[in-house]
C-alpha cells in the first residue's frame, strides 16, 4: 500500500496538518511567549508589560473570533486561514529582531488575530475536509493540537536557551514555523473552488435563553482561569521558594497533559452528560489554580500544571462542540458568542493580575481572585443544570 502524505484529501494528512497548524498559530505565535517569559523578565521585560502584552494579544484574538462568525464563504475562509499562518510567523520574527515596545505591542495584537484565524477558521475548514460520517472523535484529535502546541513550542524554546538567548529562541520558532507551514498550506485547501450552497438561517435574540446565558457566563470565567496561567504559570512556579527554575517543567507538563484531554473529556461527556463533566473540570481547574498559594512542594505544583493543561483544553472542546449542538442549524452563533465571552475574560484577567502583583509583590492574590471567578463558573453551570431539560428542548 502506497502512503502519500501530500494527498490533500486523506483524513490522516488533514488531521496532521490541523495539528501542525495549531503548533504554528498557537504554539509559536502564542504559547512560546509563556515559555520564554522568565528569561525575558530577567532581561528587559516587566511583569506589567508582560500582562499588557497578553491583553492586547487577546484583543487581537477576540477581533479575529468575531470576524470569523461573519465568514460564510469557505473559499474566503481558506484565504484568511492562510493569512493567519503567515501572520503567526512574521509577528514571531519581530520578537526575535527587536525590543522596540511599540513594535512588540503591534505584533502581539496582530498575532492574536492570526491565532484566531488558524484555530477557529482553520477548524471549520478541517471539519469540512474530513471524510467521516461522525466527525466528533476526529475533531477531538484535531483539538489535541492545542496540547501539542504547548509542548513543541516549549521544547524548541528551552532547547534554544541551552546555548542561546530568548531572541535566538524566537528566531528558531520562526524557522520551524516556516517549515511546518509549507506542509499545512499545501494540505488545508481545496483542489477547486468550493461552491457555497449554504442556506441562511435567521438569528433571533430569543435563542439566548437564560440557560444559554449561564453557559456563556461560565465560559467567560473559564477564559479568566485559562489566561492567568497561560501567561504566568512558569513565573508563578519559579517565584516559589525552592522551585526556582522549575517553571518550564510545569509548563511542559501542562502541555503534555492537555494533548489527550479533549478526547478524554469529550468521551466522558458522551458517556455521562456534558454539564456534569463541565462542572468537574471547573472544580479541578480551581484546585490547580490554588495549589501554588499554599504549597511550594514540587510535585504538587507540577500537579497544578497537569490540572491546568487537562482542563482548559477540555473546556474549549466541550463548550464549542456543545454550543454548536445547541444552536442546531446556527452552530456558528453560539460558538461565536462563547468565544467572544472567553476572549473578554482573556483581555480582562492579565490587567488585574499585574495590578495585584505590583500591590502585593507575589502572585497569591491574583490566584485567589482568579479561583473565585472560576468558582462563579461552577455556580453558573449549576444554575444552568437546573434549567437544562426545559431549555434544551426549546433551543
Amino acid at each position: 500500500m502506497t502512503i502519500n502524505i501530500f494527498d490533500k484529501n486523506k483524513n490522516f494528512n488533514i488531521l496532521l496538518a490541523g495539528i501542525l497548524a495549531s503548533i504554528v498559530g498557537l504554539g509559536v505565535a502564542r504559547f512560546a511567549f509563556t515559555s520564554l517569559l522568565p528569561p525575558m523578565l530577567d532581561d528587559f521585560l516587566s511583569v506589567t508589560n508582560a500582562g499588557l502584552l497578553a491583553s492586547v494579544n487577546y484583543i487581537g484574538y477576540i477581533t479575529g473570533a468575531i470576524a470569523s462568525v461573519f465568514m460564510k464563504d469557505i473559499n474566503a475562509k481558506v484565504r484568511f486561514f492562510q493569512l493567519g499562518m503567515i501572520i503567526s510567523i512574521l509577528t514571531t520574527l519581530i520578537l526575535a529582531v527587536t525590543t522596540n515596545e511599540t513594535l512588540w505591542f503591534l505584533s502581539r495584537i496582530i498575532a492574536g488575530f492570526g491565532s484566531a484565524m488558524v484555530l477557529l477558521v482553520g477548524s471549520s475548514i478541517i471539519m469540512l475536509k474530513l471524510d467521516y460520517a461522525d466527525k466528533t472523535k476526529a475533531m477531538g484529535i484535531h483539538f489535541s493540537g492545542i496540547g501539542f502546541a504547548i509542548v513543541v513550542g516549549d521544547i524548541i524554546s528551552q532547547y534554544s536557551l541551552l546555548e542561546g538567548t530568548w531572541q535566538d529562541a524566537w528566531m528558531s520558532l520562526s524557522v520551524v514555523g516556516v517549515l511546518m507551514s509549507l506542509y499545512v498550506l499545501h494540505i488545508v485547501r481545496f483542489d477547486t473552488k468550493v461552491k457555497n450552497n449554504a442556506v441562511k438561517h435567521p438569528v433571533s435574540l430569543s435563542m439566548f435563553t437564560p440557560y444559554v446565558l449561564f453557559l456563556i457566563a461560565a465560559y467567560f470565567t473559564s477564559g479568566v482561569g485559562y489566561v492567568v496561567q497561560a501567561t504566568f504559570l512558569p513565573d508563578i512556579i519559579n517565584s516559589l521558594e525552592g522551585l526556582e527554575g522549575s517553571g518550564s517543567i510545569g509548563w511542559l507538563i501542562a502541555g503534555l497533559s492537555g494533548i489527550f484531554s479533549s478526547i478524554f473529556w469529550m468521551r466522558m461527556a458522551h458517556r455521562y452528560d456534558t454539564l456534569t463533566v463541565m462542572i468537574i473540570t471547573f472544580v479541578l481547574q480551581v484546585i490547580g489554580i490554588l495549589i501554588p498559594t499554599f504549597s511550594n512542594d514540587l510535585t504538587l505544583n507540577l500537579l497544578s500544571g497537569v490540572l491546568y493543561g487537562s482542563t482548559f483544553i477540555g473546556h474549549v472542546a466541550l463548550f464549542l462542540s456543545y454550543g454548536g449542538k445547541l444552536a442546531g442549524k446556527n452552530p456558528v452563533i453560539f460558538m461565536g458568542a462563547f468565544t467572544a465571552a472567553y476572549g473578554i475574560g482573556q483581555i480582562f484577567a492579565p490587567l488585574y493580575s499585574v495590578s495585584l502583583y505590583e500591590a502585593y509583590g507575589n502572585y497569591n492574590m491574583t490566584l485567589y481572585v482568579t479561583a473565585f471567578i472560576v468558582s462563579l463558573g461552577i455556580v453558573f453551570l449549576l444554575f444552568a443544570k437546573r434549567l437544562e431539560k426545559s431549555s434544551v428542548a426549546k433551543v
